[in-house]
């Protein structure tokens, strides 16, 4: 079966989004990036993303799934794109074209906005545009990449990684995560969660892959004696919530208590805590527009506005009053 990708006349004025395609495309990554920005959204005015196919080499090109797949533009479309979408590569240790990667360091030195989805970040890695970086990628590519290039700061906890002009996705699914993201950025929590009930989907999945990496499954006494506790924990997130006080409540040792904390959630409690906080901070901050910075640091348990700060800048790369300024005070 052959699909012929055809460009339509542009009718938008919005961020141009270019998403690549290649022999060997893998087409789940490929179709998530369409889905989001290139699916006609007329309630969304003119302001919306322009949406453009590059082929990467002459058509036409194998997709995952008995495809063919033609392309109308190739890399020179990338000179002009706003965000360029690399899509799961055809192999994590697989070439990448030098053509490919000269356009793509070009785009980025003239601020183009870079974003891998799963194995895609293979490219950017041998692009060097993460260099010192902080990025992530399927929970089983982290240890045979890293080898390849130790200079990257990996974490195989996250769903997703916005690092600014370059953003990476772990598994295929958080692609759609991190294309949320970029929709709430540009145009507002209102927008990315009308594509969301589009997607019949959630705006945004709490936690990270951590929960999905090989490990053993709890056992089921523990599921029954930490969940209520894990309630409990969510409900007084303003409270100081020593490792002692918590085990005692399991009834189990403190060690036993980490342990099985950990294996139960993939966290351990402190992380835990510290997400949850940052989670109901945002949730705050979004949502309750007439309440203070310093009464949210409070009620989500950072005591202080300073301290809120810190782990905003540190986990999320901005501010509490810039998170609430692009959040909340958006609209779609």
């Amino acid at each position: 079966m052959t699909v012929n990708v055809k460009i339509m006349p542009n009718v938008l004025n919005g961020p141009h989004v270019a998403v690549l395609a290649y022999d060997g495309l893998c087409t789940f990554e490929f179709g998530i990036a369409y889905e989001v920005f290139g699916l006609p959204r007329p309630e969304m005015g003119e302001g919306w993303y322009r949406y453009s196919v590059c082929g990467v080499e002459p058509g036409p090109l194998r997709a995952a799934g008995g495809l063919t797949v033609s392309a109308d533009q190739g890399l020179a479309v990338l000179e002009k794109a706003d965000l360029i979408v690399v899509p799961g590569w055809r192999a994590i240790d697989a070439e990448v074209p030098k053509a490919l990667i000269d356009a793509l360091c070009a785009a980025h030195q003239r601020g183009a906005r870079i974003m891998s989805l799963c194995s895609g970040v293979a490219v950017l890695a041998a692009a060097g545009l993460l260099r010192n970086r902080r990025a992530t990628t399927h929970w089983r590519y982290i240890a045979s990449i890293s080898e390849r290039y130790p200079d990257i700061l990996f974490d195989a906890g996250v769903l997703y990684m916005d690092e600014g002009s370059i953003l990476t996705a772990a598994g295929s699914a958080a692609g759609i995560d991190l294309c949320l993201h970029v929709v709430r950025g540009d145009f507002g929590a209102e927008a990315a969660n009308s594509v969301a009930r589009r997607l019949v989907l959630p705006p945004h999945r709490e936690g990270g892959q951590a929960q999905f990496i090989q490990a053993p499954v709890p056992q089921e006494r523990e599921g029954i004696r930490l969940g209520p506790l894990i309630d409990w924990m969510r409900l007084r997130l303003d409270e100081e919530q020593p490792i002692s006080l918590l085990a005692a409540k399991a009834g189990m040792s403190q060690r036993t208590f980490q342990r099985r904390f950990e294996s139960t959630t993939g966290l351990s409690v402190g992380e835990w805590l510290l997400k949850e906080r940052l989670r109901h901070a945002r949730e705050l901050l979004e949502q309750q527009l007439g309440v203070s910075l310093d009464d949210i640091a409070a009620v989500s348990g950072f005591g202080t506005l300073a301290t809120m700060r810190h782990h905003f800048r540190k986990r999320l790369g901005t501010s509490p009053g810039a998170y609430r300024k692009t959040f909340a005070g958006r609209g779609g």
